[in-house]
């Protein structure tokens, strides 16, 4: 089992570093291994005035420091280009264990290519326009990856809405051999719905991750604020740091009890 867990975008080292720290204590207490999250750049805001985040440079010195003050912190960062991950690679390779590649640009090759050559693991979100057997082309691209996670985040239904199929998350983790994570809370997003800042619904992401679990999703992906509803992107669909124990605590339930029936 795995979490991956933290805020849409880093916005301070210190509100980083108190979010790391609990969420890492909660998933210790259960034996499930975490890894921290945080975006330096959302490159991909609905409106140019949306704030984007802290910037490369700062966003890695922080999650360096991070690193050393919590004991085997794991830290995953979402890359937009080639020349992310070279700067990532020769600058800060330290201070980064996962590559994500955005649901949006699940297809491009030149980006996939270049994570994978990373040696470091690479999480592929697919994207919401994709259908679960198009995860066979994204993972054709895979080849000298160290290690490659596929994570599910909803499939686009009509305007500013998503559903989740969980016949097609079945479908993954039936015909794929790579980790398949679910992404309970960009999964109820409202994307573009509200203009700059996109519209969710948070209370839906326990009930998607009870059901994740039951059906044989053993990881997960839960953006998580101490105030999301005043966060500079996602507040709506991010939990409360405060319920990342209940939530958790059900995933561990649910997935200890599917493996002792």
């Amino acid at each position: 089992m795995k979490i991956i867990a933290g805020p849409c975008q880093h916005e301070s080292y210190a509100q980083s570093l108190e979010i790391a720290q609990h969420c890492k204590a909660v998933c210790d207490d259960y034996g499930i291994e975490y890894i921290f999250k945080a975006s330096f750049d959302k490159a991909n805001r609905t409106h140019i005035n949306g704030i984007r985040g802290q910037g490369l440079h700062s966003t890695m010195r922080d999650f360096e420091e991070l690193k050393s003050r919590i004991s085997n912190l794991k830290t995953l960062t979402d890359v937009h280009s080639p020349a992310n991950i070279m700067m990532i690679t020769e600058g800060y390779d330290d201070a980064v264990d996962v590559l994500q590649i955005p649901a949006f640009l699940c297809r491009q090759t030149d980006l996939i290519h270049a994570a994978c050559k990373s040696k470091k693991i690479v999480n592929i979100k697919k994207g919401q326009f994709l259908a679960p057997w198009d995860v066979a082309g994204i993972l054709s691209k895979t080849e000298p990856a160290k290690e490659v996670w596929i994570t599910e985040r909803g499939t686009s239904f009509g305007y500013n809405t998503l559903v989740v199929d969980f016949t097609g998350m079945q479908y993954i983790l039936d015909n794929y051999n790579v980790p398949l994570i679910f992404d309970a809370t960009h999964a109820v997003q409202k994307p573009g719905g509200q203009g700059n800042s996109s519209g969710g619904n948070r209370a839906y992401v326990q009930p998607l991750c009870r059901a994740a679990s039951a059906m044989g999703v053993s990881n997960f992906f839960l953006e998580v604020h101490p105030d999301p509803d005043n966060a500079p992107s996602d507040g709506p669909n991010m939990i409360k740091l405060n319920d990342f124990d209940k939530i958790v605590k059900e995933i561990y339930d649910f997935n200890y009890n599917r493996r002792t029936q």
